[in-house]
């Protein structure tokens, strides 16, 4: 039977690497998904939840739960954003019981895109190949708050070619962390400066994760000290989009 899917592209995939989100499609629609890209999502809310706007944030919220709660299942390409709408969703809404109820539904059917395709769908990439050595970083939601560790390994696993190489904290944050790069910058610097020696000593050609944020935070600082290695989002190399520019040479 055919899944209906909504994807939720989240606010950097649309505005700053938009690629990610057809590869999430693509992906979807190999495992045999119809996807459906719902009007009126824009921001998850986040941000302002973050930084304690829990007025917008709820604004968002209800926004963002209107325009996904008619679908079978929500997939994200991010782990912040789905970990956002499915942990921090009724925490928002805990004290209004009429929305309780319609953030937990939407919550309960809210699905990390790698999670989904291998735990929902059992699917792995076919025909897909990529000679290079990758490393991969665990972003801070996606494992903290949603368990993503062995998902995106497994489906990367399948792609013909590409090999991996043991990244040094692996589980430690790259610095990003939303806001908190913007508040402390001195500081986030510092943990990304670290998280990009950890990724050259790999000797690995690819960095992958599963969090854009991350990843145009350690692609930033890996260009700027003069790095090889290139960023990509896991699932366009599980799409078999490994061949397109990395993140940050784009023109």
């Amino acid at each position: 039977m055919t899944k209906t899917v909504a994807l939720f592209v989240t606010c950097l995939v649309d505005m700053m690497r938009p690629r990610i989100g057809f590869a999430a499609i693509r992906a979807l629609e190999a495992a045999g998904c119809e996807v459906v890209v719902p009007e009126g999502q824009t921001c998850c809310g986040q941000p302002a939840l973050n930084s304690g706007d829990r007025d917008h944030a709820m604004m968002l919220a209800k926004q963002t739960i209107v325009a996904l709660e008619p679908y079978e299942a929500v997939v994200v390409p991010s782990g912040s954003c789905a970990g956002t709408i499915r942990c921090h969703y009724p925490e928002i809404f805990e004290d209004n019981p009429a929305w309780l109820a319609r953030a937990q539904a939407v919550a309960g059917k809210t699905f990390e895109i790698m999670a989904y395709l291998d735990e929902i769908c059992g699917w792995r990439p076919e025909d897909v190949s990529m000679d290079a050595k990758a490393t991969y970083h665990d972003s801070c939601s996606g494992l903290r708050e949603l368990g993503i560790k062995a998902q995106p390994r497994r489906l990367l696993k399948a792609i013909d070619g590409l090999t991996f190489a043991s990244l040094q904290g692996e589980e430690t944050c790259c610095g990003f962390g939303g806001t908190f790069c913007v508040k402390y910058p001195a500081i986030s610097n510092a943990i990304v400066g670290e998280k990009a020696d950890a990724i050259d000593a790999t000797g690995a050609d690819l960095l992958l994760a599963g969090d854009l944020g991350c990843l145009m935070n350690m692609a930033g600082k890996l260009n700027r000290k003069g790095s090889k290695v290139r960023a990509y989002h896991a699932i366009e190399l599980i799409a078999g989009m490994g061949d397109g520019p990395a993140i940050g040479e784009e023109a």
